[in-house]
């Protein structure tokens, strides 16, 4: 079944609610549903798909307060779905029963911030709360049409191992993760190969992960061959991904509203790929009280230049401690940018044609800013030692370089009259080699992790040519 197919047969059961219609940034897309849009990833005109408003919800935050993790993710995502409220709930309620905490994404305080743990899923990364969900969402689909689907995915560390244990052995998927060789943590490259399933096949590219990424859109944009092997995206161009994260921003912010009767709270996002900010910037436009969303990057700083200066151009990959932000083309600021330019998708076309042919995109400061809501600060490598130095040494609590990135740039943005929540998004154990440098011992395990070593693994190599990630979908398909 091709993906235009996908139109689900549209009333699957009866008095199911068609509740929000899907389009591009550039606009030359025709409107489509949720789950066309889930199982589409990337609008047929090569851009990103977006609901086509969003639902208002402010005046619920007081009731959703007592709200389980669960029970308050159904009622953030139900307005953007089409699918029958008895399944969501059964959706949502599998999905976030792999977690080890029962919170899901427990809130803690840490000295001058409060530390949102978003690891405690399966590979211990924040990646688990959007692919647990996609994982069982993409099954759901699959078996209601009888279909079959083929991911391909690039992952900068983490996203290939959430995805790859998302739908490991699910029968009608198969899982296709491209990730940079040698640039991602020894751990994050042995939770991506030593999976052995039988629809499981991990890619090691000779180049960096925007490389992956750039021949990932290529072969969706061949239209042909996307719908010959029906190809689906679990990267957070897929807007699935998306809104299962916007739930966290609510969790948080009503937490703190109950505890400490916070009104506006702020967040410190360590990001590469402008995903999981995104989240946040919806949430806000939904009506949570955000007062400011901080933007923490590593030394690949072309978010922090761009917020900062109004200019969005591409660097050269520098190596660095926090591998997952190790990118220069943040794949989601194109929504981003949809929304800044007043929904305009011919200035969406202009500035994408321009920056993909290596010029930058150029917008103007307003105040002396591109956006009041957003601020953006840089974490580098010393800095991130040191933060995860200080913060064993002063609280007790270890950071892996990614959440140090984003606690250092937290410390520059206080405001004492809204807390500042940090987002940690992997578990330091990940990034033992990380730890051991800042601190001087090996302190970072977790049991999980540890047994992974002296398995067996599967890979295979490849240079960064749409061709080549062409014949390894052919070679495995049938």
């Amino acid at each position: 079944m091709s993906s235009s197919d996908y139109h689900l047969h549209e009333i699957w059961d009866a008095g199911i609610v068609a509740r929000m219609k899907y389009i591009s940034t550039r606009g030359q897309t025709e409107p489509m549903s949720f789950s066309e849009a889930v199982m589409t990833g990337l609008a047929r005109d090569g851009g990103l798909l977006l609901p086509e408003s969003f639902p208002q919800v402010a005046d619920k935050l007081a009731e959703w307060r007592s709200l389980s993790y669960c029970d308050l993710a159904f009622e953030v995502m139900k307005p953007f779905v089409d699918i029958p409220d008895a399944d969501l709930r059964d959706l949502v309620d599998r999905s976030y029963a792999t977690f080890r905490d029962p919170a899901v994404t427990p809130l803690k305080r840490v000295g001058d911030v409060h530390i949102l743990e978003l690891f405690h899923g399966p590979t211990l990364a924040f990646k688990d709360v959007a692919l647990q969900f996609l994982g069982n969402l993409f099954e759901y689909q699959l078996e209601r049409t009888q279909s079959h689907l083929n991911i391909v995915a690039a992952t900068s560390g983490d996203t290939g191992s959430a995805a790859i244990y998302g739908v490991r052995g699910k029968e009608r998927i198969n899982i296709f993760v491209m990730h940079p060789k040698g640039r991602t943590s020894q751990i994050q490259e042995r939770q991506m190969t030593t999976v052995l399933d039988a629809n499981v096949f991990n890619l090691a590219v000779d180049g960096t992960f925007d490389d992956c990424q750039g021949i990932l859109k290529q072969l969706f944009n061949d239209l042909s061959f996307r719908d010959r092997y029906c190809l689906g995206a679990v990267n957070s161009i897929n807007w699935a991904r998306v809104l299962a994260q916007v739930v966290y921003y609510f969790y948080a912010t009503l937490q703190l509203g109950k505890s400490d009767g916070a009104e506006t709270v702020r967040f410190c996002v360590p990001t590469g790929n402008f995903g999981d900010i995104f989240a946040g910037y919806v949430a806000a436009r939904m009506g949570l009280p955000i007062g400011k969303l901080v933007l923490a990057t590593n030394e690949n700083d072309i978010l922090t230049r761009f917020f900062t200066t109004g200019v969005y151009s591409q660097g050269s990959v520098n190596p660095t401690l926090s591998p997952s932000m190790d990118i220069q083309v943040a794949s989601n600021f194109e929504r981003y940018l949809y929304y800044h330019l007043n929904e305009d998708c011919s200035g969406v076309c202009a500035h994408m044609e321009a920056f993909a042919k290596g010029d930058g995109i150029r917008v103007p400061l307003r105040g002396g800013q591109v956006d009041p809501l957003f601020a953006a600060g840089t974490g580098t490598t010393a800095d991130t030692l040191a933060a995860i130095k200080s913060c064993y040494a002063d609280e007790g609590y270890l950071l892996d370089p990614h959440t140090a990135v984003g606690y250092h740039v937290a410390q520059q943005h206080l405001n004492a009259d809204e807390p500042m929540v940090c987002l940690a998004t992997a578990h330091p154990a990940k990034f033992s080699d990380a730890i051991t440098q800042a601190i001087g011992e090996d302190l970072a395990h977790h049991p999980l992790l540890d047994a992974l070593a002296g398995k067996p693994s599967r890979c295979e190599d490849m240079t960064a040519d749409v061709d080549q990630l062409k014949a390894q979908v052919l070679k495995h398909v049938s």
